[in-house]
């Protein structure tokens, strides 16, 4: 499948095989997503919140997970209740403001989701190791600016009306 959707795409752009390279590796985390979802017996927004509160660099309540989830507040708190209910994550009072309450990964939940990746990660390892240091190096350095274009990209957002802004 995977193949048969770059051969399409290739007709309507053209890209550096980098680029097709790394498209390649972004749909294949989609999938990774949708197998680690499954395998936690968790429907896939759930692992998704697990996702953005690991990486969020602020604390978030349920409000701001659904905001960066793309979901309602009610779906929101449906989720997180799900999450609870599961012990992969836990309410507690934000450390600053009291009258608001954030949502922590709990130790269950962190080692839940490892003990399916792990296994991925340290094969991830295995091919970067037989890369050697200079072919190691050279990818760490296409991926560390593709991750700086993105952050770019996503600071620009939006306009008022939703579109694009010019770059």
């Amino acid at each position: 499948m995977s193949d048969e959707i770059e051969s399409r795409e290739r007709t309507r752009w053209a890209a550096a095989e980098p680029t097709w390279a790394l498209w390649e590796v972004m749909r294949g985390a989609t999938d990774a997503g949708y197998v680690l979802a499954e395998r936690l017996g968790l429907p896939y927004n759930d692992v998704r919140a697990l996702g953005v509160l690991t990486e969020s660099e602020e604390p978030l309540g349920p409000v701001e997970l659904g905001h960066r989830l793309g979901i309602r507040s009610a779906s929101a708190t449906e989720l997180v209740d799900r999450l609870e209910g599961t012990g992969h994550v836990r309410r507690v009072r934000h450390p600053r403001d009291r009258r608001r309450v954030i949502l922590e990964v709990t130790d269950t939940g962190w080692h839940a989701v490892m003990a399916e990746l792990g296994p991925l990660l340290a094969r991830f390892d295995r091919v970067a190791n037989e890369l050697g240091p200079e072919g190691s190096a050279a990818v760490v350095r296409y991926l560390r600016a593709i991750a700086e274009e993105q952050r770019t990209y996503a600071a620009r957002g939006t306009t008022p009306d939703g579109s694009a802004p010019d770059a």
